[in-house]
């Protein structure tokens, strides 16, 4: 049993304290929140994760697990420190260190004989090293180490992913510190997760590599479903036919109003900027950047064009969330969508099944409802925005006899086109808004 201190109890480090104790890991959650550890503390989760709970209350039971507002006496106790605070984006893209800089000062002043810190934190290349000097700096006495371990954590399938992940990347060159990280992780290695020992930068770029691939793959077959909708193409025989192909798999190509997150936005930014600080051509990645917030008004346009001004018409937008299962609305494409439509004189309805008190934190004239149905009444157009399953179930007949007009853009690709079509609704998909039934 290792004893561990997870600093930051956000999306990240909350997941993280609950598999490492999960594993067998006597772990402390450590947050400045004061409501956020009580809550947790009770057995509550200040997140919307699928079966998260079960593994917080299992955990506390145990013993095994416990949280503190308290981080210094944390530090104090524990072998392994895991850093997992904020690393939000300002305002030039480059990613905000301030959080995760205070806390490895408390690191720094607190830790007790040999400790390995280990950054979960999304943070720029070459940081870990630069937080090493720091904290041999601030306290020479120290017997501190930094290793890099990126979670790759797919939010709404999280604990999925913590149990188990495809690979798990280790940055140290530190031998020491490797064997307290094979402890730590010795779960996985049972099962035989791969495992990459690298150094910090590898590690650190790995990270933010992975990322910005995805996020390519989704503004490239969003402007394919573009082209397919100006070609008559279907999108869907596309991508699936792509997906075949064994260099390109199918994962991430299925076109949408735009990706969003607190991964995909902040870390494609911080790409560019770590290219402009070391003078490599990073245009591609900008591009993919500047593609993706096209097609979040993309999705207005085709709005626009299927029911015309929406100045005093009602649109019901069904989903908030960036994605499905989950409650997470950071840059959802949804906020594009309902600031645009709310500034040209549109009345909105809306519903999401987990994130509209979040969303309504950023918007908060926004009508929210506890239905779908609900949030239908009365309305000119229907957007489909998030992939939730009860939107693909979604009884048509009863959403006609609901709405007064006959509009629906379904930006997910939800439902099916030519049903829509048979209820006699005015139907576009993304993509294949210009496929001619099938007779």
């Amino acid at each position: 049993m290792t004893n561990i201190t997870v600093i930051g109890t956000g999306y990240v480090g909350l997941v993280a304290a609950l598999g490492l104790s999960d594993f067998g890991n006597r772990v402390i959650g450590a947050d400045i929140d004061p409501d956020k550890i009580s809550m947790l503390q009770s057995g509550k989760s200040p997140i919307y994760e699928k079966g998260i709970e079960d593994y917080l209350r299992r955990n506390l039971d145990s013993g095994r697990l416990s949280f503190t507002t308290d981080i210094g006496k944390a530090v104090r106790s524990s072998e392994v420190v895991f850093l997992a605070v904020g690393t939000p984006p300002k305002e030039d893209g480059s990613a905000d260190l301030s959080y995760i800089e205070k806390a490895v000062g408390t690191i720094a002043d607190n830790a007790q004989g040999y400790t390995v810190v280990v950054t979960k934190s999304t943070v720029p290349v070459g940081t870990n090293r630069i937080l090493q000097k720091y904290i041999n700096t601030r306290n020479p006495e120290a017997e501190i180490e930094i290793v890099s371990n990126p979670e790759f954590l797919r939010e709404g399938r999280a604990i999925q992913d913590f149990f188990h992940p495809d690979r798990t990347v280790i940055g140290t060159e530190s031998s020491r510190a490797k064997e307290v990280m094979k402890k730590v992780y010795r779960a996985l290695n049972l099962i035989s997760v791969p495992f990459v020992w690298c150094n910090l930068e590898t590690a650190e770029l790995i990270k933010y590599a992975s990322n910005a691939f995805l996020a390519t793959k989704i503004s490239f077959i969003n402007q394919m479903a573009a082209l397919s909708d100006a070609v008559g193409a279907d999108i869907h025989i596309v991508s699936r036919t792509m997906g075949m192909d064994g260099r390109i798999s199918s994962k991430f190509l299925h076109p949408g109003p735009g990706y969003g997150g607190s991964c995909f936005p902040k870390d494609t930014k911080a790409v560019v900027s770590t290219g402009e600080r070391y003078g490599v051509d990073m245009s591609l990645i900008k591009t993919v950047i500047s593609a993706n917030e096209k097609q979040k008004k993309h999705v207005v346009e085709i709005l626009v064009d299927m029911m015309g001004n929406p100045a005093g018409r009602t649109v019901a937008v069904l989903g908030l969330a960036f994605k499905s299962e989950t409650d997470d609305v950071r840059d959802s494409p949804s906020l594009t969508l309902v600031s645009e439509l709310l500034s040209a004189g549109a009345e909105l309805r809306a519903h999401d099944p987990k994130a509209s008190d979040n969303f309504r934190k950023i918007i908060p004239e926004l009508q929210c409802f506890d239905s779908s149905y609900e949030a239908l009444e009365g309305a000119d157009a229907l957007v489909l925005m998030t992939e939730w399953n009860e939107y693909r179930a979604l009884d048509l007949e009863l959403v006609k006899a609901k709405m007064k007009g006959s509009v629906i853009l379904d930006a997910r690709n939800l439902l099916d086109s030519d049903m829509a079509r048979d209820y006699g609704f005015n139907y576009r998909g993304i993509g294949r808004g210009n496929r001619l039934k099938v007779t």
